[in-house]
C-alpha cells in the first residue's frame, strides 16, 4: 500500500452493495452485472476494495472486480464485527458498515485476495451438498427411531421414511464418486501422497483437500490446525480464571470428527503417531488427548508431503 491508494470499504447484500471511499463519499449500486459496470468507473489502477466474506453474494463481484484487474481483499465478517465493536460504534447500517470497512482498509495490514481454483469451488459445492443430505438423513433416522418405539413397525410413515433414507444415500455416493474423480482428475499425485499415510483414508484426504484448498493458503501446520479447530485454546488470567485447556473447536467439524475416527487406525498402523500416543499415555494423560495429539501428527505429516512434493515415509521422525 501507498499514499495514493484509493480505499473503498463495501457492504454486501443480495439485491445491492453500499460502497463508502475515498473521493466517493457514500454510494449504493445494484448487485447485478450493470451495477458492477457502474461501479467500475469509479474505480482506477490505484483503487482498492475491502469486503466480507457473506456467504454467496460477495462472490460476483469479487470475481468481477479480479477480472477487471482492481485489487481487493475478501475479510472474514468475525474481523469486521471486532473491528466495529472495538470502535464503539452502535449504529449498523449498510451505510454505516461500509464505512466501518472503509475505515479498517484504511488501518489494517490488507492481504490480496485470489480466486480459488475452479474444482476447489465445485469440490465444496458438491461436500456442502452432501453434508446437507447427511443432516437430513440424520433428521430422518430420529425421526424412524421415534415412530419404531411407539409401535409404528409397519405403517406408511415407516416406509415413507426408509424409501427417502435410501434415497439419500444413493445421491450422496452418487455426489462422492464425483468429488473423488474432480480431485484425482486435477491432484492425483497429492491425493495419492496423503492416502499412503498410515490412517488417512480416501474421505479424509478429499476433504482436508478441498478444505484447505491443497494447503496452499497456509504457512505452517500449526496455522492448519488452528484453522480446523484442533489447536489447543487456553483460557486464563490471573488467579481468578483458571479455564480448561481444550480444542477451539472452530473450522470444518465434519473433517474434525474424520480425523480423529483416523487417529485410532494411526495408532496402530502409524509409527510416529504410535510413539507419540504411547508417550502422552505414559504421562498419566488422557488417552482423548492423546489421540487429539495424534490429530496435529496426521495434519503435520499430510502439510509435510503436500509441501516438500516427497512421499510418506514411515522411517523419516518428524520433529
Amino acid at each position: 500500500m501507498n499514499k495514493s491508494t484509493l480505499f473503498f470499504g463495501i457492504d454486501i447484500s443480495k439485491d445491492c452493495f453500499d460502497v463508502y471511499g475515498d473521493l466517493l463519499g457514500h454510494k449504493s449500486y445494484p448487485n447485478t452485472k450493470e451495477g458492477f459496470k457502474s461501479f467500475l468507473k469509479v474505480l482506477n489502477t490505484a483503487s482498492y476494495c475491502v469486503m466480507e466474506a457473506t456467504g454467496c453474494y460477495h462472490h460476483r463481484l469479487s470475481m468481477f472486480l479480479y477480472e477487471k484487474g482492481i485489487a481487493l481483499s475478501v475479510v472474514n465478517p468475525v474481523i469486521i464485527k471486532r473491528f466495529i465493536q472495538m470502535k464503539l460504534k452502535r449504529v449498523k447500517t449498510d451505510k454505516s458498515d461500509a464505512f466501518m470497512i472503509y475505515n479498517y482498509a484504511c488501518e489494517q495490514a490488507l492481504e490480496q485476495w485470489q480466486p480459488e481454483a475452479t474444482y476447489i469451488v465445485r469440490s465444496k459445492e458438491l461436500l456442502s451438498l452432501m453434508q446437507t443430505y447427511s443432516r437430513q438423513s440424520t433428521a430422518l433416522k430420529n425421526k424412524l427411531h421415534a415412530l419404531e418405539n411407539r409401535g409404528h413397525s409397519k405403517s406408511v410413515l415407516i416406509t415413507s421414511i426408509k424409501r427417502q433414507l435410501r434415497h439419500l444415500k444413493k445421491e450422496r455416493l452418487l455426489l462422492e464418486d464425483e468429488l473423488e474423480t474432480l480431485i484425482k482428475s486435477n491432484e492425483p499425485t497429492l491425493f495419492s501422497r496423503l492416502t499412503s499415510i498410515p490412517g488417512i483414508g480416501k474421505k479424509t484426504a478429499l476433504l482436508m483437500m478441498v478444505s484447505t484448498s491443497n494447503f496452499k493458503a497456509f504457512d505452517s501446520y500449526k496455522q492448519v490446525s488452528s484453522f480446523l479447530g484442533l489447536a489447543p485454546s487456553e483460557r486464563s488470567s490471573g488467579s481468578s480464571i483458571r479455564g480448561r485447556s481444550r480444542i477451539s473447536k472452530t473450522g470444518d467439524g465434519l473433517l474434525r470428527n474424520h480425523l480423529f475416527m483416523c487417529s485410532f487406525t494411526a495408532c496402530v498402523h502409524n509409527p510416529q503417531c504410535k510413539a507419540l500416543f504411547d508417550r502422552i499415555v505414559a504421562k498419566g494423560k488422557s488417552k482423548k488427548l492423546a489421540l487429539i495429539a495424534v490429530c496435529n501428527k496426521l495434519i503435520k505429516q499430510a502439510f509435510a508431503i503436500a509441501k516438500s512434493g516427497l512421499p510418506y515415509d514411515p522411517n523419516y521422525a518428524l520433529n
